[in-house]
């Protein structure tokens, strides 16, 4: 009779075995589309799929056929994970702890200003190749053709997010005439300011703090479900450390013949000698 916390880990690991093969699909998909934003997902999600597709096959082999080494190699790399992810939960909340914006008097938007973020977050979207990247996401998400039309009411009445409020209008500080030409010394964000569709303020640090601020937020709450994980993770390696308990006892305890089968399980290779041996026996 399976023990309790083999049963529950060949489920699992079955589970997350299954998982494995829509992330991996999802990545293959995402690797034919053009758009930067998705295919940038691509080898990330490629990697997450082929790991938990492995440690998950180590994890349901183990535990469901008593294989000590596969219940070995299943808690090492659970082990790894585990603190994997504690060290990227732990850099995640001192990365994002700034930031958050300055509201806007009579606005009910806030914006934002790069200095307020991290040094490392900063050095990040200095870099060119990064700040491409994340154009090229602004501009395909259609962000700024939301606001297009709105009227100076709407700019007081309604929230904007933070690509809109950095990305796709001037800072509320700038003066323009109306011809749009500045009438005075005013902050460097003023000048990259443009009423082009394919530029307004593409290239201003504003529009950089505004995707600092996103990805803030995005990182903030995914530290936070890696709380979770890794609370629920080391409860399913408690259970992993009691499966290689009862595999390590299959064998050694009360051993029988060449196969040493125990009183609890045969080994998981007993099976298949028995099938091979089954066939000799017919082809004889």
């Amino acid at each position: 009779m399976y023990r309790f916390s083999n049963s529950v880990i060949g489920y699992l690991n079955l589970l997350t075995l299954l998982s494995s093969i829509p992330i991996i699909a999802g990545a293959l998909w995402l690797a034919r589309s053009s758009a930067t934003c998705e295919s940038a997902l691509e080898t990330p999600l490629l990697a997450v799929g082929f790991i938990i597709l492995l440690v998950s096959l180590a994890g349901f082999i183990g535990a469901c056929f008593n294989v000590a080494w596969a219940l070995w190699l299943y808690l090492f790399a659970m082990f790894l994970l585990i603190f994997a992810l504690l060290c990227i939960t732990c850099f995640g909340f001192a990365v994002t702890g700034g930031g958050g914006g300055v509201q806007v008097s009579g606005h009910m938007y806030s914006e934002y200003h790069l200095g307020d973020y991290s040094a490392w977050l900063r050095s990040r979207i200095a870099e060119e190749r990064y700040w491409r990247a994340a154009v090229s996401c602004v501009v395909g998400s259609n962000a700024c053709a939301d606001i297009v039309r709105w009227t100076p009411l709407d700019y007081m009445q309604r929230d904007l997010t933070p690509i809109q409020s950095g990305c796709c209008k001037p800072p509320i500080s700038c003066t323009y005439e109306a011809t749009a030409i500045l009438i005075a010394e005013q902050e460097e964000d003023c000048y990259r300011w443009n009423n082009a569709a394919n530029i307004l303020c593409y290239g201003c640090d504003s529009c950089k703090a505004g995707v600092l601020e996103q990805v803030r937020r995005d990182w903030h709450k995914l530290s936070v479900l890696n709380v979770v994980i890794v609370i629920f993770l080391i409860a399913i390696y408690a259970l992993g450390c009691c499966a290689f308990r009862n595999a390590r006892q299959s064998i050694s305890d009360h051993p029988h013949g060449d196969n040493r089968m125990s009183k609890i399980r045969p080994q998981w290779d007993h099976y298949w000698g028995r099938w091979w041996q089954n066939r000799r026996d017919q082809l004889r």
